[in-house]
């Protein structure tokens, strides 16, 4: 490994791998049959600091860095994808928005029971049709006194269902562009806050997606996340900690999927021996073994850019494209490498690919990322 991990940061490790493998992985393969929501495993996560890892304890949080959470979050990963996902949204988005343009007041009611993994948060961006351009988003909030008055409907919404607490943005100004986009605090059993949808998905089948719907819904001043106008900062904000998260997701995937091809090419055998040994596989496990490497450390850059409290926004796109396109090739290779078995649900690996392949579409598809990578270039290179 080229990134030297510190003491720390292996005992988290090692803890969450342990807790993955035992607790997580046990169920994942039925969930994902059921569709059913790991609410108890999300309970244990929380008693384990999982649920809010970078936040500071004050708040309920962890205080970890940035490399600690990559390191749980692709251990649980490795378990279940679903699991993972929807850790990463908590941690990445919606308890660190909170931390960051939260009041006290905010972070005390909100972002405690979040941290400590006592309640479920969501974060409602996309629309049905504003995904990868937010600024067409057409819900609105209209300020009424001293409540703002919710209209619209997000899709394809992280816990939808199951959160406690949304954080969702709405058009405060329609003639302001970006600058006319704000973010509402709401808690779930607010008048006018209803839960669509259930979207019936290829894979993250124990995670759900929903539409949420706002039809007047009613929020107090006191709920805005920042000021009028913060919306699509917040939002861009918390899209770049959650590319990490993605990475990260990518990662433990990728490696679950090698770790299992590698397993049945040791013990498969054709024309009289190992498949291991034949040359063809052996090309194949150095091509996903170093893929699964650069990844890695792409993903560990960025993150300790993070921890530095550097500008991360190319690094963290970089590390989710990559990952993200990674994670799809090894998933490929390990069902090839299983043969005709890798197309059953005998094994593990078909869940693998079902699961890697939103990666590389939410939280910025793949060719955002370009767009991203690419203007950060270009800026730089007009720099004297």
């Amino acid at each position: 490994m080229l990134f030297k991990l510190t003491d720390e940061q292996l005992m988290i490790q090692n803890m969450v791998k342990e807790f993955s493998r035992k607790v997580i992985a046990a169920t994942a393969a039925e969930r994902d049959k059921t569709k059913a929501f790991p609410a108890e495993n999300f309970r244990q996560m929380g008693e384990l600091g999982l649920m809010g890892m970078m936040i500071p304890e004050v708040y309920g949080g962890e205080a970890a860095d940035a490399v600690s959470y990559v390191l749980a979050l692709s251990e649980i990963a490795y378990s279940c994808a679903s699991t993972s996902v929807v850790m990463s949204v908590q941690n990445s988005i919606v308890c660190e928005s909170l931390l960051k343009f939260g009041t006290e007041e905010q972070k005390l009611k909100f972002l405690v029971p979040l941290a400590s993994g006592d309640i479920i948060g969501a974060f409602a961006l996309t629309e049905p049709d504003a995904g990868s351009d937010p600024v067409s988003q057409t819900a609105t909030a209209v300020k009424e006194g001293d409540s703002y008055v919710i209209n619209g409907t997000k899709r394809f919404i992280t816990s939808g269902e199951n959160s406690r607490v949304v954080l969702v943005t709405a058009k405060t100004d329609e003639s302001a562009g970006h600058r006319g986009i704000s973010c509402f605090i709401v808690p779930k059993g607010t008048p006018g806050l209803v839960v669509g949808h259930l979207e019936d998905k290829m894979g993250l089948r124990a995670s759900d997606t929903t539409d949420l719907i706002f039809e007047n819904c009613r929020v107090p001043c006191a709920n805005i996340l920042g000021k009028e106008g913060d919306g699509f900062k917040i939002a861009m904000s918390g899209l770049d900690s959650g590319r990490i998260g993605i990475a990260a997701q990518s990662l433990g995937v990728a490696q679950a999927a090698f770790d299992a091809a590698v397993k049945y090419a040791q013990t498969r055998k054709q024309f009289g021996s190992a498949i291991s040994k034949h040359q063809a596989i052996r090309f194949q496990i150095a091509d996903m073994a170093t893929q699964i490497e650069a990844a890695r450390q792409l993903i560990f850059s960025a993150a300790s850019m993070k921890d530095r409290k550097e500008p991360y926004t190319k690094e963290a796109s970089i590390a989710k494209l990559f990952a993200s396109e990674m994670v799809n090739k090894i998933t490929a290779r390990a069902i090839q490498i299983h043969g005709g078995y890798g197309f059953t649900k005998d094994y593990n690996v078909e869940r693998y690919y079902r699961d890697a392949r939103v990666f590389t579409i939410y939280e910025g598809t793949s060719e955002i990322q370009r767009i991203v990578i690419s203007n950060h270039v270009l800026k730089d290179k007009r720099k004297p």
